[in-house]
């Protein structure tokens, strides 16, 4: 995305887009990320924190137990945190 070329992401996060996140984290579906898992802890960014509350609040209701909400990727990084590009 061109969010995502501006911006970069958390060093080491994998980068789904808000709208593809449900067909990622149905565990059910085929559709679903290898890398999601109920009781693994899922770290939640976006630019500037509040698609990551709505993305933290929809795999709360679809029964992962570990979400934290990062908040936005500009004070991730002025705090020191890594970004890829």
């Amino acid at each position: 995305s061109a969010e995502l070329a501006a911006s970069g992401k958390a060093a080491g996060s994998l980068h789904i887009p808000r709208g593809s996140l449900e067909m990622k984290a149905d565990l059910t579906a085929p559709s679903a990320d290898k890398n999601f898992a109920l009781d693994r802890p899922v770290i939640v960014h976006c630019g500037a924190g509040g698609r990551a509350a709505m993305a933290g609040k929809l795999l709360q209701d679809m029964g992962y137990e570990k979400v934290f909400n990062l908040g936005g990727l500009k004070d991730w990084a002025e705090s020191g945190g890594k970004v890829e590009k």
